[in-house]
């Protein structure tokens, strides 16, 4: 098997369902609440996944009122949400450190929930050059733009880049920005988001092998 990481200069990461094991918890809600306004569309839980908040309000609720709603909710949602890492995340990114990676996540997620995790997770800052939210770019996922985006803050060219992604939108973007894929079987079956990716795997622990056969990344 060809080594992914093997003459790259960047990691990124996706967070819910690749660097925190919230994912779950996430369809479950996004589930439960479509459900209540949309019980003729029992996929949409599934389909708005890698949307932003802003971006599920004006295509699926644009009610001003039902907003509110919905926000609170999420808010409240997130703040007692289980922020646990991935398995064998924490030696993935100290390896990825020790080899001069850089770093970035890419999250749909609002610095309103990021601002919940920092507090459940004080170092997470710490271990990232760089923390894309949805306020940094106007198209989701699946489009490319926030991949290319957090390339471009690297200063790496995406063709220097690995993105581990687990949703379908995910998949698609890092494809769409011709980014080295690696799919994490955590929110769909392994089966389903093969097509989309150069490797898949379940965690982190999978992955150390191949990292650690690799020279220091380029400066």
């Amino acid at each position: 098997m060809e080594n992914v990481f093997s003459g790259k200069r960047a990691v990124l990461f996706d967070l819910d369902g690749v660097v925190v094991d919230s994912e779950s918890q996430y369809t479950q809600f996004w589930q439960g609440l479509c459900g209540e306004y949309f019980p003729q569309d029992p996929e949409l839980g599934q389909r708005i996944k890698g949307m932003t908040l802003d971006q599920i309000f004006s295509t699926y609720f644009p009610d001003k009122s039902i907003q509110e709603s919905i926000n609170k909710r999420v808010s409240d949602f997130e703040a007692t949400m289980n922020y646990e890492y991935i398995q064998g995340f924490p030696s993935f990114i100290s390896e990825l450190h020790l080899l001069h990676f850089r770093t970035a996540v890419v999250t749909s997620s609002n610095l309103d929930k990021m601002d919940k995790l920092y507090r459940k997770h004080p170092e997470f800052r710490g271990l990232f050059d760089r923390i894309l939210t949805s306020e940094d770019f106007t198209r989701s996922k699946p489009a490319p733009d926030c991949y290319l985006q957090a390339a471009e803050s690297l200063a790496v060219a995406p063709a220097d880049c690995v993105g581990i992604e687990d949703s379908f939108n995910g998949l698609k973007s890092l494809r769409a920005a011709r980014i080295t894929t690696i799919a994490f079987a955590t929110t769909n079956p392994a089966s389903a988001v093969a097509p989309y990716a150069d490797l898949v795997a379940s965690n982190y622990d999978e992955l150390l092998p191949q990292l650690r056969q690799c020279e220091p990344a380029a400066e």
